[in-house]
């Protein structure tokens, strides 16, 4: 089987060939943990729980090592806490529960690892001794700072930009103690309400770039296979542990992996245009984990998506279909069409394609199976449960009205009762051979009380 990805680094689509097949390494930045997940944040949680799902089935599960991480130390949750007046470590331990749920219930493997950056602040301290014995990183007024300059062949590679332009384009902290205004802080002093440890340099805590660097290193060793993250974190974060890794000595990463961002209703999300959601939301809402799930792979990962309430209601029909047809089918061998679709650069759409093929084949054996890839038609995934709803008798009920309204012509309760079925979500199919009741998009049980 012939995995291809593309490589940012390289701007094209490669044969993905490990290091070490009885080894498979990938590292993917995760989340700053102070806030509940937004809808966005899911997308990169879904394209590499995809690959995390693919590596395994080619390579052997326990010959693949995931590791995501969570930064548990940053400026936005220390002022979380002092807004709050809670402490950061409740504020920390409570969203990290948050995230893992949420993504749980949209379909998301645990990764094997996820690392809090606090548990690695010792590696990140001799991992910015050796830059500045190399004379990569220097100290300046409490702070150690990655010298730019001292790597000018390889900085702007992956993202593809001169040191000039980042430095007109970017955001950058003017700092007198700074050499270049491109330097970025591997190292910062603490006060004493701030989190802070013991360093060479004095009390502080570490930059945000470090951070990854860092627990890929200890973890995943001096090179690895796969890096990932959003097209957001391509500049600067990418490209500094770039950076501060190679002038380590290591090899880092190999190919790198950058989804596109997502829009809602073909807006850029913002809470000023009231499109801000989480998944909470969303979850909370009554939309299955599924469906959120399904709409993020029907767009391929390195496309703009967009979130649209007529995709939603279209997925979940989808769906709710599929997932009747397969109830009481055991899963079959994962069709070769499906993970061809999936080793070709993560192809979920074309993925999804096929399995409409296969559903209106009938072949529910490989629909099932071929689903499980892509995280789909699992057991796990919850939000289901008006699917349980035996709406058997109702189909009888409408059966005997429709006989007898044969015969006496009057079909007014016939259409009286289709009107209450389709207004509580209740796809009405009636033929010759019966009457069928198939829950459909926006299904909601309560209102079948008294019909």
């Amino acid at each position: 089987m012939t995995i291809r990805l593309t490589n940012t680094a390289t701007r094209s689509k490669e044969v993905f060939e490990p290091l070490d097949p009885e080894n498979v390494r990938m590292y993917v930045c995760g989340p700053t943990v102070y806030d509940r997940a937004h809808i966005g944040n899911a997308r990169p949680v879904i394209v590499f729980d995809v690959l995390f799902r693919l590596l395994r089935h080619v390579y052997g599960a326990d010959r693949v090592r995931y590791v995501r991480n969570f930064t548990d130390v940053d400026d936005k949750i220390n002022a979380r806490a002092a807004d709050s007046g809670r402490s950061i470590g409740d504020i920390t331990d409570e969203t990290i529960a948050w995230y893992l749920e949420d993504m749980r219930d949209i379909g998301a493997l645990d990764p094997t690892d996820m690392p809090r950056a606090t548990q690695y602040i010792d590696q990140m301290v001799a991992f910015i001794e050796d830059l500045i014995a190399k004379g990569h990183a220097y100290e300046a007024e409490g702070h150690v700072l990655f010298a730019v300059d001292s790597w000018k062949e390889g900085y702007g590679k992956l993202s593809g930009r001169s040191v000039d332009d980042m430095i007109a384009g970017a955001r950058v902290e003017v700092a007198p103690y700074k050499r270049n205004p491109m330097d970025f802080v591997l190292w910062k002093p603490s006060t004493d309400d701030l989190p802070g440890w013991a360093s060479p340099w004095g009390r502080g805590r570490p930059g945000w770039h470090i951070e990854c660097s860092a627990m890929a290193h200890e973890l995943l060793g001096e090179a690895f296979d796969i890096h990932g993250g959003g097209n957001d974190l391509l500049f600067p974060h990418h490209e500094n542990e770039i950076a501060q890794s190679k002038c380590a000595g290591h090899g880092f990463a190999r190919y790198w992996l950058h989804n596109e961002m997502l829009q809602v209703e073909g807006k850029k999300m913002s809470k000023s245009l009231g499109n801000f959601f989480t998944i909470r939301d969303l979850l909370d809402q009554g939309v299955p984990g599924e469906v959120i799930r399904f709409v993020f792979l029907s767009t391929h990962y390195r496309k703009p998506m967009d979130w649209t309430e007529k995709k939603r209601e279209e997925a979940e029909a989808t769906l709710r279909k599929w997932r009747a047809l397969t109830a009481e089918t055991e899963p079959g061998d994962v069709p070769v069409t499906i993970v061809d679709a999936v080793s070709d650069d993560l192809n979920t759409a074309g993925a999804i394609t096929e399995l409409h093929r296969l559903a209106a084949d009938g072949d529910l054996r490989s629909l099932k199976a071929g689903a499980g890839l892509l995280g789909l038609l699992t057991d796990d995934l919850g939000g289901w449960d008006a699917l349980t709803v035996d709406l058997s008798g109702l189909a009888a009920k409408l059966a005997g009205l429709r006989a007898k309204a044969m015969e006496t012509k009057d079909f007014s309760s016939v259409d009286a009762m289709k009107t209450a079925l389709t207004k509580a979500g209740v796809e009405v199919r009636m033929s010759k051979a019966g009457v069928e009741l198939v829950p459909a998009s926006g299904f909601d049980p309560s209102k079948l009380e008294g019909v």
